[in-house]
């Protein structure tokens, strides 16, 4: 039997070639460019009324959960997705750390004059591509273009709305002494993967972005219970800053172990190699959950087995000792405060 070939998107045939600042104008080449680009991948009955909003329906016996996010990051593409799939997915788990199921988003663009349609093309596809797959859809946006060297390229505003059952109540200030600490699996995949792609750098080992969409992850651990303490997507400041916030909204102290944390080996040694510490590296595919220690080892049993949860670790508990403060057990059995960074060590990751 003859296999069927391999099928790819193509680009649009259009008469530029790179972004105008006519295609920002609101006339005929952005609508165009609407035409051409946005609405073959994005498309549906809301957002092909090309109204300035979207009027949506709410499900009764339901709260609403909105968020908005911008995502500047450099480079645009990177190991293992690029600033479009990364829009998507960590607007969708801004949503769903609430306990909300995303259903909406809204993706507005800021084009540099310059860019390179085939650019704007791919990054819409793996757009296209992540919605898809976490189950949502994009019924409004908005697109500018600015003058070459006004903006990096591309910048990407979102919004999204999730609606959750009123049984659900996540919140960081519900965490109490005795409550166990999970974590989703290896930290500092994202950051690393921005910051070798971005200093050319090269190892053994290849490391690509976690970038992913938790909806489906999360959707899980609510079947489990909906006794879930808090939920966090440890992003900007990795672990180490989601573990601070905690600790502080909760007035508890939080006693990590180690040995527990997973680092993924490529990532470890080019954390040691830059000197940095993988606790504070962004992640744009793992989550932080903070459960009862009554339903800690069934909860880490649903997480194991759902593909973005294999990895998953309890790896602290909530403590009566040092309220406030984030503390680890070192493998020699010491202890290290670990504190609120007080900068960013890797600008741009998202």
């Amino acid at each position: 039997m003859t296999s069927l070939p391999t099928l790819s998107c193509p680009l649009p045939i259009m008469e530029h070639t790179t972004i105008q600042l006519a295609h920002g104008s609101g006339g005929r080449l952005s609508a165009r460019l609407l035409e051409q680009l946005f609405l073959p991948r994005f498309g549906n009955p809301v957002l092909n009324r090309l109204e300035d909003q979207a009027v949506l329906d709410c499900p009764a016996g339901q709260r609403l959960a909105f968020t908005t996010d911008s995502f500047v990051v450099d480079p645009i593409f990177f190991p293992g997705g690029n600033i479009g799939d990364l829009a998507i997915n960590g607007t969708v788990n801004d949503i769903c750390m609430s306990g909300a199921m995303p259903r909406y988003l809204s993706a507005s663009f800021i084009l540099e004059e310059g860019l390179s349609i085939g650019s704007l093309h791919r990054i819409l596809v793996s757009m296209e591509e992540a919605a898809k797959k976490a189950g949502i859809t994009i019924v409004t946006g908005d697109t500018k273009v600015v003058n070459h060297g006004s903006c990096d390229k591309i910048f990407i505003n979102t919004s999204g709305l999730g609606f959750l059952p009123i049984e659900v109540q996540i919140s960081a200030a519900n965490i109490k002494p005795g409550d166990k600490i999970i974590l989703s699996g290896t930290i500092a995949d994202h950051g690393m993967a921005i910051m070798t792609s971005r200093e050319n750098l090269s190892f053994q080992s290849s490391i690509e972005s976690d970038s992913a969409a938790l909806n489906g992850l999360v959707a899980k651990m609510l079947h489990v219970s909906n006794e879930i303490c808090a939920l966090r997507d440890p992003t900007r400041g990795g672990l180490a800053t989601t573990l601070n916030e905690f600790a502080a909204a909760s007035k508890v102290g939080i006693q990590l172990e180690d040995d527990k944390v997973p680092v993924a080996p490529a990532v470890g040694a080019a954390c040691e190699v830059l000197g940095i510490d993988p606790l504070y590296v962004a992640n744009e595919g793992k989550l932080v959950a903070v459960v009862p220690a009554e339903i800690a080892g069934q909860m880490l049993g649903a997480m194991r087995r759902h593909p973005l949860g294999r990895q998953a670790e309890i790896i602290g508990t909530a403590v009566d000792d040092h309220p406030g403060i984030v503390a680890t057990r070192t493998l020699l059995g010491g202890r290290r405060i670990i504190d609120m960074p007080v900068g960013e060590q890797l600008p741009r990751i998202c």
